[in-house]
């Protein structure tokens, strides 16, 4: 009997990958990746010729019975309806919208009633109640990396393009639609020809990170999108079930050689597509160190941090993935190699020849602003300099322990939410750092479980995949494989002396 095949697709923020799995084993049978443009802000379009170029690489897609795609959150795509993109999308880390957050947390904040209609008893601070009606609502406050404060940017800025909106989604939503056969109509169409923007999907856990969706009732909140958007006569995804299926691929696109074609399962967001691909389930954490710096746990009921703090998230299997992020991640440890004229063995060594705490040398690595804490104006800070710390040897140490400080941070707030951290499970291209590995466990607190290196965005889409093609009630038991536990002595004098500068 021939083996069945999935695919897990992963458009991120720097690239597009494709995963062809052996259902069963969930083993890997074949792989392509192809690169985005570099920016904030990107054309679709690249990811589609991206996608081709990656399913090429991968010995295309023809045998496989089933596809899902993990993508970076919050990215927004407009839609006119004839399906032609309306302008270039804004991804997760572009912070133009800062302003806008604070502008809806602050209307929210005066309003006589809670998001609900509901009365409530929050604090007399009007922006600190706004802050908490958000979280209410949907889990989560407004920081600049949600889609509802893009399209408010877009409102306010680009008038002309808010007016030509007939759909919005985000890129996991529309590279599913694209593979699905579906896009915008031809050059030649009649002038009132409409693209099928009803066909349009989406899951809860990418849903969940858009500020206008609420994933503990399964229903999108149309008052907080027209409160952001001025209008509420847009074409959203409809959201799946985790176990749902979308569509069926065209077969000019994957399936061909499969009876019935390829079903597209619902995809998701990267971080719960990736805890998908860990097997994550309660009192795991994973901390991954990709672009961004993500802190996520599984939790069985959602979390509302009144903080602001912790966005609370869905995942893929119907629970809720509450998380912290930086908008630094693993760059933190570029910067360091740019600024010294180093590689990363070469940063490594240089940081074992400093101790804990670089001798009071310590980095604030807010480079491209952030998120956790939410700072989108903040730039970077070294502190502690004199004349007789100031070595490459010190500053090499404090990049790597500026990088892995911002993710305690993370780590911390989820904690703060009741989560019981059993394990800690590393992950990521920042991962790969020797001296990441060498002082993780020390910062952390406790020891931590390095899982192999592997594209664990993509498994989690293929898991997914052969989960709705098999019809069971869970996800395919794929073990996780693991390259070892990291430990150390815990130093607890470097993340103070951190948490003393960050304030």
């Amino acid at each position: 009997m021939s083996r069945i095949l999935v695919a897990g697709v992963d458009t991120s923020t720097q690239s597009t990958k494709v995963r062809v799995t052996d259902a069963e084993t969930g083993k890997l049978v074949r792989f392509g990746q192809a690169r985005h443009p570099d920016g904030t802000s990107c054309d679709p379009n690249a990811w589609w010729e991206a996608f081709l170029e990656a399913k090429d690489q991968a010995g295309g897609l023809d045998d496989v019975a089933a596809l899902a795609v993990g993508g970076q959150q919050h990215g927004m795509v407009l839609l006119d309806r004839q399906g032609r993109v309306v302008r270039d999308a804004l991804l997760w880390n572009d912070t133009r919208s800062a302003p806008d957050a604070e502008r809806l947390i602050a209307e929210l904040g005066v309003a006589g009633k809670a998001a609900d209609g509901s009365e409530d008893d929050l604090s007399d601070d009007a922006t600190l109640r706004g802050r908490q009606r958000w979280v209410r609502a949907v889990g989560s406050s407004l920081v600049a990396s949600l889609t509802i404060t893009k399209i408010a940017w877009v409102a306010a800025n680009e008038p002309d393009n808010a007016a030509r909106v007939a759909a919005i989604c985000l890129p996991h939503d529309w590279l599913s639609w694209r593979i699905a056969g579906h896009g915008p109509v031809a050059d030649d169409a009649a002038d009132d020809a409409t693209a099928d923007l009803a066909a349009l999907f989406t899951d809860r856990s990418d849903a969940s990170g858009t500020g206008y969706f609420d994933s503990a009732t399964n229903a999108y909140r149309m008052d907080l999108f027209k409160l952001a958007f001025g209008r509420d006569d847009v074409t959203l995804p409809r959201v799946l079930g985790p176990t749902a299926t979308g569509a069926v691929a065209d077969p000019s696109v994957a399936g061909r050689d499969v009876p019935g074609g390829c079903i597209i399962a619902p995809g998701g967001g990267d971080n719960a597509m990736a805890s998908l691909g860990l097997n994550m389930g309660v009192g795991d954490v994973s901390i991954s160190l990709g672009t961004s710096g993500v802190a996520a746990a599984v939790s069985p009921v959602p979390a509302y941090d009144m903080t602001a703090s912790v966005t609370g998230f869905a995942d893929c299997t119907g629970h809720w993935l509450p998380l912290a992020c930086t908008i630094n991640g693993s760059r933190i440890a570029d910067a360091g190699r740019a600024a010294l004229g180093v590689s990363y063995d070469e940063l490594a060594d240089l940081a074992a020849q400093s101790v804990p705490g670089a001798e009071g040398v310590t980095l604030i690595p807010y480079f491209d602003g952030e998120r956790t804490p939410n700072r989108p104006d903040a730039t970077a800070t070294l502190h502690g300099m004199t004349l007789k710390n100031t070595t490459k040897a010190n500053i090499a140490r404090a990049f790597v322990e500026g990088l892995l400080c911002s993710q305690r941070d993370c780590l911390e707030l989820v904690r703060g939410l009741g989560v019981d951290v059993k394990r800690i499970l590393l992950i990521g291209g920042g991962a790969r750092s020797a001296a990441v590995r060498a002082y993780a466990p020390g910062i952390f607190g406790m020891d931590v479980v390095l899982p192999a290196t592997d594209e664990y965005v993509a498994i989690g889409a293929a898991r997914q995949a052969a989960w709705v093609l098999s019809g069971e009630a869970e996800p395919p038991a794929w073990p996780l494989s693991v390259d070892g536990t990291l430990t150390g002595e815990p130093t607890p004098e470097v993340y103070e002396q951190y948490a003393r500068y960050r304030g």
